[in-house]
């Protein structure tokens, strides 16, 4: 099938790769704006999708909407088929879904009707799945709630961030997204509507909730870390500056027990009965914090405007003291 791809940000990547290596063709790539690179502004700069069409001489377009009323004619001049999207960041309304014979699919990473929005992967994180996936489905009006095509379960790696289980679900969903397309043109696969058990939301994660909360339980504060990471970053603070937290993990030993003297540091507690919030450092040289039911071990953390550092290399060189705490 001829194929317009439209996608933004590097998860997007893989399944245009797939599509490129596939024996469909696809014929034009549809992208949002070069933007900066941040908030202070600077140069604007190419998406991702955009840098990767480029690279494969696609032809480009930029609207700068979903709704953008020359949308629907640019893409019906195409000559598509069929629409692939994969993480676009533009509603789609209805003269757009109707511009190509076929419609418009999509790729979201969770096995629907789980987890739809804007961030699957980091709210999957947030509730200690173990299990998630990617599904392909047909764009209607609403939310990633359009009838079902495949699907395929990916287990979550215990140490897994959202980066890394991100990069996983957009190759497995590249493949997945060929598969989807070959059926589609044998015949093979109707769209079946989602049930209604099962569903849940999953909007945008804001800044304010990556601040880490020392009163819950360490798994979850665990899982916290993993579902923020790259992005927004879990974050609290330490002597009134903000303080990433990249990796983490619960304590042995669930946070209770002797610790013993350590060699002179006053932050090396004598128990490890912390309370949240609470740092000490144990005679091994690990980074504890006390949290709702135990100790958190920070096993990475990145300083305000400095580079990412090992939790005991943070503890070395911010000589904490006896009763020195998270989120003042």
């Amino acid at each position: 099938m001829r194929v317009v791809y439209l996608g933004t940000p590097a998860a997007a990547v893989p399944p245009l790769e797939a599509l490129l290596a596939s024996a469909h063709e696809v014929v034009a790539v549809v992208t949002r704006p070069d933007r900066p690179r941040d908030r202070r502004g600077g140069t604007p700069l190419p998406s991702p999708v955009k840098q990767a069409a480029q690279a494969a001489g696609l032809p480009v377009l930029e609207p700068p909407g979903g709704r953008d009323p020359e949308l629907p004619r640019r893409l019906a001049g195409t000559g598509a088929d069929i629409g692939v999207a994969c993480a676009f960041g533009y509603l789609l309304p209805d003269p757009v879904l109707a511009a190509l014979p076929r419609g418009i699919i999509n790729l979201h990473f969770s096995l629907l009707p789980a987890y739809r929005g804007a961030a699957p992967v980091q709210r999957a994180l947030l509730d200690g799945a173990e299990v998630t996936g990617v599904t392909t489905f047909v764009i209607d009006a609403g939310m990633d709630t359009g009838p079902m095509l495949l699907a395929a379960e990916v287990p979550v790696d215990p140490a897994e961030d959202a980066g890394a289980l991100t990069t996983r679900l957009a190759e497995i969903g590249g493949r997945l997204t060929v598969e989807t397309l070959d059926a589609l043109e044998a015949g093979q696969v109707e769209p079946r509507p989602q049930p209604e058990a099962g569903a849940s939301l999953a909007p945008k994660v804001t800044g304010d909730e990556a601040r880490l909360d020392f009163s819950r339980p360490a798994g979850r504060l665990a899982d916290a870390v993993r579902a923020f990471t790259p992005a927004p970053g879990a974050w609290t603070t330490h002597r009134g500056r903000r303080l990433k937290v990249t990796r983490a993990a619960v304590a042995g030993g669930g946070g209770s027990g002797t610790l013993g003297e350590g060699s002179g540091n006053p932050a090396v507690a004598r128990t490890a009965d912390l309370d949240p919030g609470q740092l000490a450092v144990d005679p091994d040289g690990r980074l504890l914090v006390g949290t709702g039911d135990g100790s958190l071990e920070l096993l990475e953390v990145r300083p305000e405007g400095r580079r990412a550092m090992s939790g005991a290399e943070f503890a070395r060189g911010a000589r904490l003291g006896p009763d020195e705490r998270l989120g003042q």
